[in-house]
């Protein structure tokens, strides 16, 4: 694991602990010394993005788990604590959710770099292996790390996917009471995987060391995929490769803080901020973007085994590549055939993608099917023939050769190669996108809203209007019990003084108690109270509405949206478009209309709305014009109210954006600049090289 090293301490204290306990030594003839092919591109960059990208989501996960709490009753509220109430929490959980998907981001491209390349021939069999068994192991920690908000799609999510293991001949029904805990999905599960998700990530982190150890064995490979023969071939990991890995991971870190601070909710799913209901299914079940490829395997096969086999076998098919593909050059760049055909295997990875997140019928079943043959054709018939069949191109002489010859320049550019990728990653995200939104027949109008965009902030006249709305109308109905008094004096919010936080509350009767007689009272609300619940109960919100439960407001912008559909999700990743959910909302509550269009049978007891799913609504039309006075003259307007109270229930969703955006401005000036520094210092470095 280990390069020529000379390093002897100087200091006495460090001499008398490398005498016992070499382990400076060992970095430095690991990460100092060790010898590496000066030919490396940007994508072997990815091996040190990884590493971060662990050691981050360890760190962050550590944290959260200080605060959360794995009950089921308790789970999704324990999760919005810890985003409204913990010290920057919410950049935590926006660094840990989203550090998920740049994690298999960054660990597929790794993956498609040793395809390509032939990282996986001898002598580094055990290498690749373990990189496989890395990859399984991230899969199932994200599986249940996904399961642990406990919203609508990660208890369905859990029940689709635990089910699976029934169809284990024999064995199958005992596998799954043991993953539940029980005869359904329930509180045992959530501690199951709890448990589980806080400890592999340790177990992967052994197995990366035991990965850098057989890197440091085999030696690295490189694009020419050659060995080195001189010293000619090679540079010192440091300063040479620690730069540029450098340079490459902050570029990494400004698309990632891209996500973290502007887009946090562009690759997540508005159901998983509905609190789980066993009861309610909901219409479509899409598990996240990077699982996409094998749920389209899965669901492309009717026998429930057979698919279940064929999904398990997409990946482990991956640790027998050494064998299948045995041809003596190992890079693509040299092999005319290898090459188009790897790149006809990307495009199948992606539309296996595209088609995950679509539902099972008609043509995308067989479309599925098709493309799985091609998947597995791939590797158990294409890559053994072309070993047979493929005569190569020349390979340098040594990877000086390389280097001086220019070969990198007739392959892909990186920059349109990367282009690419990011418009790959955005048919995933949008497909499974599209699959989760509800379907909508007429799309709500987009608004113009002052919270929009890197620079949007809340109109403080508008969040308290919002909030007079509310409380006058909303509240007869609809509870916000995320929200407390006292969060209405935060900084970002309605702009309340402690003082009329104090005086809002007051107006509130909350029920308190026991008292010393046992008995339970009424008192004046205070700061620290959350606005409370206009019906004791479950059962009695129904009784009062015609049997339809009238959902919590606090997260309502977050937990709907609605299909924008291709290629407007990839514009929004690029406009920071997040406004669905307030589209929706404001729509929904100007949508009502006294008549159903002629041919419409509307069930007795509701309501028709041309934005509500199916049109159906039990709500009946909330607002009219003259319904609430506003102290600053702003027109009473259906339009206004409902376009007033988007926006304090925007705020109540999100009550640190303004916070969020701040901060995320000065991280990308630090980061853009600190890249610059890294990008000239990487040129001064390499200038003798090269």
């Amino acid at each position: 694991m280990s390069g020529p090293s000379d390093y002897q301490p100087t200091n006495p204290a460090l001499k008398w602990i490398e005498r016992r306990l070499p382990i400076m030594g060992l970095v430095h003839s690991s990460f100092v010394a060790y010898p590496t092919p000066r030919n490396l591109n940007y994508w072997w960059t990815f091996g040190a993005i990884l590493s971060m990208m662990l050691a981050l989501q360890i760190l962050t996960g550590v944290i959260l788990a200080m605060h959360y709490t794995p009950e089921a009753t308790m789970a999704f509220k324990s999760v919005e604590s810890i985003v409204r109430d913990v010290n920057y929490g919410w950049l935590l959980r926006n660094m840990h959710a989203a550090g998920a998907s740049m994690f298999f981001l960054a660990v597929y491209i790794h993956m498609f770099r040793g395809l390509y390349y032939g990282s996986y021939k001898e002598p580094r069999e055990i290498l690749w292996i373990l990189g496989v068994i890395i990859y399984l192991l991230m899969m199932a920690t994200g599986f249940m790390g996904y399961v642990l908000p406990w919203g609508q799609m990660s208890f369905w999510g859990a029940t689709v996917i635990t089910n699976l293991f029934s169809a284990v001949p024999y064995f199958g029904e005992s596998i799954v009471t043991l993953l539940w805990g029980g005869y359904s999905v329930g509180n045992p599960t959530l501690n199951r995987f709890f448990s589980l998700h806080y400890l592999l990530p340790f177990v992967i982190a052994g197995v990366v060391v035991l990965h850098i150890w057989a890197l440091h064995v085999a030696g690295q490979n490189n694009p020419a995929g050659v060995e080195p023969k001189t010293e000619k071939d090679t540079v010192p990991f440091t300063p040479y490769a620690t730069i540029k890995d450098l340079f490459g991971t902050c570029c990494f870190l400004l698309f990632f803080a891209w996500f973290i601070f502007y887009m946090p909710n562009y690759l997540g799913d508005a159901d998983n901020y509905i609190p789980a209901n066993p009861g309610v299914t909901p219409a479509h079940i899409v598990p996240e973007w990077y699982y996409l490829p094998f749920y389209a395997i899965l669901r492309s096969i009717p026998n429930k085994l057979a698919g279940v086999v064929a999904m398990f076998s997409a990946i482990l098919v991956l640790a027998f590549l050494p064998w299948l593909d045995t041809a003596r050059t190992k890079s693509s760049k040299y092999r005319p055939l290898a090459k188009q055909f790897f790149w006809v295997f990307v495009l199948v990875c992606v539309l296996l993608g595209w088609l995950g997140g679509k539902p099972p019928e008609g043509i995308y079943v067989i479309a599925g099917r098709v493309l799985t043959f091609c998947y597995f054709a791939y590797f158990l018939i294409l890559l053994p023939l072309l070993s047979r069949i493929e005569k190569p191109r020349p390979v340098p002489n040594s990877i000086a050769d390389d280097v001086l010859a220019k070969t990198g320049s007739k392959s892909t550019p990186m920059v349109s190669t990367v282009i690419a990728l990011a418009v790959a990653g955005a048919l995933f995200a949008g497909s499974a996108r599209d699959a989760r939104a509800e379907d909508h027949e007429e799309a709500p109008p987009s608004q113009k809203w002052s919270f929009a965009g890197p620079i949007g902030k809340f109109d403080r006249g508008a969040l308290q209007r919002g909030l007079k709305v509310y409380k006058e109308v909303c509240s007869a109905c609809h509870g916000l019990s995320y929200i407390a008094f006292r969060n209405l004096a935060d900084a970002g919010g309605p702009g309340f003084s402690v003082a009329q936080a104090s005086a809002f509350a007051s107006d509130y009767k909350i029920k308190d108690g026991p008292n010393d007689q046992g008995e339970m009272f009424e008192r004046p609300g205070r700061p620290a109270d959350y606005f409370p619940s206009p019906f004791p109960n479950e059962q009695a919100a129904r009784a009062a509405n015609g049997g339809a439960l009238p959902p919590d407001l606090s997260l309502i912008t977050k937990a709907r949206s609605y299909e924008r559909g291709f290629p407007r999700f990839i514009f929004d990743f690029f406009t920071q478009f997040q406004e669905q959910g307030p589209n929706y909302v404001d729509a929904l509550l100007q949508g009502f209309e006294e008549k159903p269009p002629a041919g419409f049978a509307l069930p007795e007891g509701s309501y028709y709305n041309k934005y509500f799913p199916g049109h159906a609504i039990k709500m009946p039309k909330p607002l009219s014009d003259g319904q609430v006075t506003f102290d600053d003259g702003s027109p009473a307007t259906v339009a206004q109210y409902a376009k007033d109270v988007t926006t304090f229930l925007m705020w109540t969703a999100e009550p640190h954006m303004e916070a969020r955006k701040r901060l995320g401005l000065q991280v990308f000036v630090f980061l853009i600049l600190f890249t610059g520094l890294l990008y000239f210092t990487k040129k001064k470095v390499w200038a003798d090289a090269h």
